[in-house]
């Protein structure tokens, strides 16, 4: 009911906003397109809200550092702490931090010069694009390119940045997808020896009563605490997604 009430209210803001824009930017002789009516603009904003969610998990860093944050609680013997809406919290706003360079480029190109009748849509759409194509090319693996290149039968560009986004995103996915379970397995490491020793010593000392699992939960979670495992963690995650100076 909540949801439904903050919905209704978001169209009936943006249709005065939809108006004053199609007056504000008349049709013109050059045929540079003017923006969507008020129909149009509802059924677009209903679209987009739609679609967003996993667009924006798919295409950001918020794929890797939710798959490693949730690998990292599974590694530490904490099963629901931190809750799953924690963690998606701290992912969602440390993705907003690395993408904000990248979105105040996409909004200056792309939907700024189209808000004032600068550009048409087409227009609009190439430069927009080319901020969130170079990021996606930073972090797509050549292998990854090439199966999708191959897959679906394209040429190969005559350089990377020719690369259209049907290509780029499945294969920035796939390189998340690798980067994410490589940091996972590392980061199980120190945890599995301490698993590894304290089942050691309680078979050694017939104490099968516990299940070693449990035993070792204190010792995971105070070498983590000790080590600022939190700050270790998301500082390399973050520093990762900047070039390297």
């Amino acid at each position: 009911m909540r949801s439904s009430l903050i919905l209704i209210s978001l169209l009936a803001n943006l249709a005065p906003a939809a108006q004053k824009a199609s007056q504000s930017h008349p049709s013109t002789a050059e045929g540079v397109a003017t923006l969507p009516g008020q129909p149009m603009q509802i059924v677009l904003v209903l679209t987009l809200l739609t679609v967003l969610p996993a667009i924006f998990m798919s295409v950001t860093p918020f794929l890797r550092i939710s798959i490693v944050l949730h690998f990292l609680r599974q590694a530490v013997g904490t099963q629901s702490t931190p809750s799953n809406q924690v963690l998606i919290g701290l992912a969602l706003f440390l993705t907003i931090l690395i993408m904000n360079p990248v979105f105040t480029q996409v909004y200056e190109k792309g939907w700024a010069p189209l808000e004032k009748g600068e550009i048409g849509y087409e227009a609009a759409w190439d430069q927009g694009s080319k901020p969130l194509q170079a990021f996606l090319l930073r972090f797509a693996r050549e292998n990854d390119i090439r199966l999708l290149l191959e897959i679906t039968k394209l040429p190969a560009p005559a350089k990377p940045s020719d690369l259209s986004l049907s290509v780029l995103v499945p294969a920035y996915i796939l390189g998340e997808l690798r980067a994410g379970f490589q940091i996972g397995a590392v980061l199980f490491l120190p945890f599995l020896i301490i698993d590894l020793i304290v089942a050691g010593v309680t078979l050694s000392i017939g104490m099968v009563q516990l299940p070693p699992v449990m035993l070792s939960a204190p010792f995971k979670i105070l070498l983590f605490v000790l080590a600022d495992g939190w700050n270790l963690v998301i500082g390399s995650l973050v520093k990762s997604f900047y070039p390297a100076t």
